[in-house]
């Protein structure tokens, strides 16, 4: 039967190696009474692989022992552990790895390989007992998975979509809210209910579920035309402007149709031509460190080709830039023209500036670009994040919540909603108690609700489309 060693203590002629990860050595071989014709050459060859680790180690250390004059199984790494020197006939015993390709095993097992009588090594090496070790399953922790700026994005964007539905549904709810110009409010509102509605979505899948390719590129691409889409519609807000106060045409000079097709129909010969392209071209993100919440599917990175979609975008806020520019031109001239105080005009252009920021998109250009590093970088993505996932609430908040037309109309339907309760209420009640009578002979309460529904009705006629 062969004898078994397991190499204890360290000689000059042979020393262990370990597998690379940091850990002890493996074992030492002894070859005490060994003859050495240069012993300084080997003791130098000794001291430059005491120097190195894994399979350098052990190269060094096998032509330290070319110098040796005995039968022996030299030194020999297996891609996995470093083998030292061990005489012939025996099986020689290593303790099994602590880690290996991240992975944890059980290092109070041992390896073996056994040298043959010639002096040379079997093929075999039973790793059979070095058995990795269970893991515990990590606690689940919504925490460390999410960063700071995407949850402010998953918050704004939450509270945009609230208010954003609410916007659309008294634009089309009221009939007297419907012209032009809240027809292209309303398609901007639907852009930013869809982007966010979307980002919400992929982002709640990617914590949730594994998405599949094929969904990942459809929902992928349906964000990148709303988003797309979104900006488009900026476009057409800052066209209509430009039309309506720099050419001083009416809002119905460009119709509806010709607006739409802008919108709507623009992005989609952008994104139909990335979606053609993007399979063709491999992403430039790092994916040995990817982000946190990237997951398996190509489109979600970035590329050079996603400049096709970028590009159209960058250039509509380039122009409405331009538009905001010349509007606020016509206006500082027509105050100057006008007999007011100085101060005044300057505050109704500083009031005008800051409402139409939001609504040609102008927020885009402000956080286009910030600091990458250091403690700034941190303070720019938060800043961004708030920005930019709030836009569609300060948009419908300026355009539907605080406008005066809108207050208006809501406040006109309540007050008929109230007077007509009213006047039900005061039927029911004539059954239970007779009426008041004025001097003239006429129910009192009846006159007063009446007057005030007729009030109500008048001011109904004023539409929006006589204010464009």
């Amino acid at each position: 039967m062969a004898n078994e060693t397991m190499p204890t203590s360290p000689t000059a002629a042979a020393i262990a190696a370990d597998d690379g990860s940091g850990g002890s050595p493996f074992g030492e071989a002894n070859v005490t009474g060994i003859s050495v014709e240069n012993p300084s050459l080997v003791e130098g060859l000794l001291a430059l692989a005491m120097n190195a680790s894994g399979a350098e180690r052990c190269r060094l250390q096998q032509q330290a022992e070319e110098l040796l004059q005995d039968v022996a199984c030299p030194s020999f790494f297996d891609m996995v552990s470093c083998w030292p020197r061990t005489p012939p006939g025996t099986l020689a015993v290593l303790p099994c790895f602590a880690e290996l390709k991240g992975v944890q095993y059980d290092s109070s097992q041992n390896a073996t390989r056994f040298c043959n009588i010639d002096g040379t090594w079997d093929n075999y090496t039973d790793y059979d007992r070095c058995e990795h070790l269970e893991q515990p399953p990590p606690l689940p922790s919504f925490e460390p998975e999410i960063e700071l700026p995407t949850l402010i994005y998953f918050v704004g964007y939450s509270i945009s979509l609230a208010a954003l539905v609410l916007a659309v549904a008294v634009l089309v709810y009221f009939k007297d809210l419907r012209c032009l110009r809240n027809t292209i409010h309303v398609n901007l509102f639907l852009t930013y209910i869809m982007s966010s509605s979307l980002w919400i979505l992929i982002l709640s899948l990617q914590i949730t579920v594994k998405l599949e390719v094929a969904g990942c590129i459809f929902l992928v691409t349906l964000f990148h035309y709303f988003s797309t889409t979104n900006f488009f519609w900026m476009l057409v807000e800052g066209l209509y402007l430009y039309m309506l106060v720099v050419q001083t045409f009416s809002g119905d000079t460009l119709r509806f149709r010709k607006y739409a097709i802008i919108g709507w129909g623009g992005p989609l010969i952008f994104v139909g031509a990335w979606a053609i392209a993007k399979p063709f071209f491999g992403s430039v993100s790092n994916l040995e460190h990817p982000s946190k919440l990237e997951i398996e599917c190509s489109w979600m990175r970035e590329s050079h080709i996603d400049w096709i979609i970028q590009g159209p975008s960058c250039a509509v806020l380039v122009i409405n830039l331009i538009f905001l520019l010349r509007i606020m031109w016509v206006l500082i001239t027509k105050l100057r023209s006008a007999n007011t105080v100085e101060t005044r005009q300057y505050r109704k252009a500083s009031k005008a500036l800051l409402v139409l920021i939001p609504l040609l998109g102008i927020t885009y250009l402000i956080v286009i670009y910030g600091p990458v590093e250091g403690v700034g970088s941190h303070i720019f993505a938060i800043t961004r994040a708030i920005l930019l996932s709030t836009q569609g609430f300060v948009v419908s908040l300026l355009y539907c919540f605080l406008n005066s037309e809108v207050r208006q109309t809501l406040r006109h339907h309540f007050y008929r909603w109230r007077d007509e309760r009213n006047i039900l209420s005061g039927k029911v009640n004539n059954h239970h108690r007779r009426p008041t009578f004025s001097k003239d002979n006429s129910p009192r309460s009846r006159t007063e609700s009446t007057r005030t529904v007729e009030y109500s009705i008048v001011t109904m006629k004023h539409s929006c489309v006589l204010r464009d």
